[in-house]
C-alpha cells in the first residue's frame, strides 16, 4: 500500500507566475518590517491594551498569515494569489519583527541580534526567489498545468487575444509530444475547444501596473544608454566607497567611547572585524569605480558585483547587529547599485560573466 502511494506522487510543478507572487511577498515583507519599526520609533513605541493586557503586533501578523493561508484553500480565482502574497509578506514581517522577544528570557524586543536575524531571513527568501526565477526545463506536464491554470480566464470571461494565443501555443506543444500520449490527447481536445469562435474574448486593456511598466520601458529606451549608466554606476560606487571608509574609520574610533557598547571580548572581535571588512569592501568599490573610469569595464563590473554581494551578505549582517535598523538605508543603496550592475551587464555586455 505504501509503495503504491509513493509511486503515485509526481514531481512538483512550479505554478505559473510563482516568481511574481514571491516577489510581491518579499516586497510586502520588507515594507512591513520597515514601516513597523518607523511607526514605532515615531510613536515612541505605544502599547495597544491597558493594565496587564498588551496586544503585540505579532498577533496581527499571525492573523494576516492565517487569512493568507485560507484564501487559496477556499477560493479558486487567480486574483487570490497576489492578494495572499501581500497578506503573507505583511504577516511574516509583523511576526518576525518581534523575534527578539522570543529568543530572550526577558522578552527583549531591542535585543541586538534580532535585526541581523530578520535581515538573514530576508536574504534567504531573496535566495529562494533567485532560484524560483529560473526557467524550469521543458516538460509536457508543466505546459499542461499552466494551460489548465489559464483556462480559468475562460471561465471568468476575461481571456484576451494575447492570453488565448499563449494558451494555444502551450496546448500545441503538449499535443505534439510523444512522451505522454494521454496528455497529448487531452491537449488536442482542449485546443479544439480554445479555437472555437464562440469563446468570449475580452478587450485588451492595460492594468495600472502595465501602464507604469510601459512608461518605465519608454524611459529606459530614451535615457538608459551605455555611457550615462556607466557614469551613474561609477559615481555611485565611488560615493558608496568613500562613505563606507569614512563611516568605518569613525565607527572604529568610536569603539572606545560610551556611545558604542561592546559587552564582551568576543563581541569586540566581531566589532573590529565588521569595521575592517567594511573598509576592505569600500576599497574594492573604489577600485571598481576606477576600473570603469579607465575603460576596464568587465573587470570593474566583476569587482563591483562581488564587493556588493559581500557587503549585502556579510558586512550588513554585522552592521545590523551594531547599528540595528539604521542600516536599512545603506542596504537599499547597495542593492540599488547591485541591480544597476546586473542591468549594465545584461544590456550592454550580455555575453560576459563575472570574472
Amino acid at each position: 500500500m505504501m509503495s503504491r502511494t509513493i509511486s503515485q506522487i509526481r514531481n512538483p510543478i512550479k505554478r505559473q507566475s510563482a516568481d511574481d507572487y514571491l516577489l510581491i511577498t518579499l516586497l510586502s515583507f520588507a515594507a512591513s518590517v520597515a514601516l513597523t519599526r518607523l511607526f514605532l520609533e515615531i510613536a515612541n513605541y505605544p502599547q495597544l491594551g491597558s493594565g496587564g493586557l498588551h496586544i503585540a503586533h505579532v498577533l496581527w501578523g499571525g492573523l494576516l498569515l492565517f487569512i493568507a493561508s485560507l484564501l487559496p484553500i477556499i477560493l479558486a480565482n487567480r486574483w487570490v494569489y497576489p492578494l495572499a502574497a501581500v497578506l503573507a509578506g505583511a504577516g511574516v514581517g509583523l511576526f518576525i519583527d518581534e523575534v527578539g522577544k522570543f529568543i530572550t528570557a526577558n522578552n527583549d524586543y531591542f535585543y541586538p541580534a534580532a535585526a541581523p536575524i530578520i535581515y538573514a531571513f530576508f536574504l534567504l527568501v531573496v535566495l529562494l526567489y533567485t532560484r524560483i526565477r529560473r526557467a524550469p526545463p521543458p516538460d509536457p506536464r508543466l505546459e499542461l498545468y499552466h494551460a489548465l491554470d489559464a483556462l480559468e480566464e475562460v471561465l471568468d470571461r476575461d481571456l484576451d487575444a494575447g492570453e488565448r494565443e499563449d494558451l494555444q501555443n502551450r496546448l500545441e506543444t503538449v499535443s505534439t509530444q510523444n512522451t505522454y500520449p494521454e496528455l497529448a490527447e487531452l491537449a488536442r481536445a482542449l485546443l479544439n475547444f480554445v479555437k472555437r469562435q464562440d469563446i468570449h474574448i475580452a478587450a485588451e486593456s492595460l492594468t495600472f501596473w502595465q501602464r507604469h511598466y510601459q512608461r518605465l520601458q519608454a524611459f529606459e529606451s530614451r535615457y538608459l544608454k551605455e555611457k550615462p549608466v556607466r557614469a551613474v554606476l561609477m559615481v555611485g560606487l565611488a560615493c558608496l566607497g568613500i562613505f563606507s571608509i569614512i563611516h568605518g574609520t569613525q565607527f572604529l574610533s568610536a569603539r572606545f567611547t560610551p556611545e558604542v557598547q561592546v559587552s564582551s571580548i568576543a563581541t569586540s572581535y566581531w566589532f573590529i572585524g565588521r569595521v575592517l571588512l567594511e573598509i576592505l569592501v569600500a576599497l574594492l568599490l573604489l577600485v571598481a569605480a576606477i576600473l570603469l573610469l579607465t575603460g576596464h569595464v568587465a573587470r570593474g563590473l566583476s569587482y563591483s558585483y562581488y564587493s556588493l554581494i559581500m557587503s549585502l551578505a556579510a558586512v550588513n549582517l554585522l552592521a545590523f547587529y551594531f547599528n540595528q535598523f539604521s542600516t536599512i538605508t545603506l542596504a537599499l543603496s547597495q542593492f540599488t547599485l547591485l541591480m544597476l550592475v546586473l542591468y549594465y551587464r545584461r544590456q550592454f555586455m550580455p555575453t560576459r560573466e563575472p570574472q
